[in-house]
């Protein structure tokens, strides 16, 4: 299998994804090889969904999502992310790239929202069509009840913006929210999703993106981390590897979502 990801900048990289997303699945598995599009370095954004291979993967960037001047790639991006909810090629959207797809989509950011930034580890609650949704709805069903995340809460990530969604695209799922902020997560179409929170993320990115901003104590959030780092690293895993599952399964031809959709705790 083939998943292209498309890099805004250098500083927010595949990160720990790179090796989650390349794990051995089995032996019936198929490899997985990515192909990064370094748009910061000039590399060439796809043309469509159908020349990015299996997946495409879309990554944050400390841009906003209608800066077309200081990213001249952006307008083909959001292209090509558009093709891609049409035609249902799996598509993951991280922060930036969140952003983009719902803009791409018929939605609306708002840059500098007035709550403010969300910076350190967020506790991301689903909503109701989280249970039922082919990305998360297993991670909804496998918390249990004895375990930290327990009681409303799918997952803990890592966060750092100041733009959001305000609008979701006419028809998209919403699927998760935080204290701040309402669209932490949602879908378009049936394979592509917008995360605003960072599930690739490793405590060193983090931590190097917390000292860009006057704004942000960069000791704290290094500490939010360290707390909960197996929370973090496990929801960041189950995110890639369910990811992968959802392209091979287009790929096959089968159904996305499990047979019997998990139901929420």
């Amino acid at each position: 299998m083939i998943l292209t990801v498309i890099e805004h900048m250098p500083s927010c990289p595949l990160d720990r994804f790179a090796t989650w997303l390349t794990e051995p699945r089995g032996d019936d598995a198929a490899p997985v090889t990515l192909r990064v599009v370094r748009a910061w370095a000039g590399d060439p954004i796809p043309a469509d969904a159908a020349a990015v291979g299996d997946g495409l993967i879309v990554l944050g960037g400390q841009g906003n999502a209608y800066d077309d001047d200081a990213s001249p790639w952006l307008p083909a991006t959001r292209h090509l992310l558009a093709d891609a909810a049409r035609t249902g090629r799996p598509t993951l959207a991280l922060c930036l790239g969140a952003q983009l797809l719902a803009v791409a989509t018929g939605g609306r950011v708002q840059v500098d929202a007035p709550p403010g930034r969300e910076a350190g580890i967020i506790d991301v609650h689903p909503r109701p069509d989280a249970a039922r949704d082919p990305l998360l709805g297993r991670l909804a069903a496998d918390v249990p009840a004895d375990h930290p995340l327990a009681g409303g809460v799918l997952l803990a990530m890592p966060t750092m913006h100041a733009d959001a969604v305000v609008d979701l695209p006419r028809g998209a799922v919403w699927l998760a929210s935080s204290r701040l902020y309402p669209y932490q997560a949602f879908r378009v179409g049936d394979a592509a999703w917008g995360l605003q929170f960072h599930p690739e993320a490793s405590p060193e990115t983090f931590a190097a993106w917390a000292d860009l901003h006057d704004d942000v104590d960069t000791a704290v959030m290094v500490a939010e981390f360290a707390a909960r780092a197996a929370q973090v690293e496990a929801g960041g895993r189950a995110i890639a590897a369910r990811f992968v599952e959802i392209a091979q399964r287009r790929a096959d031809g089968l159904p996305l979502a499990d047979p019997e959709p998990a139901l929420s705790r």
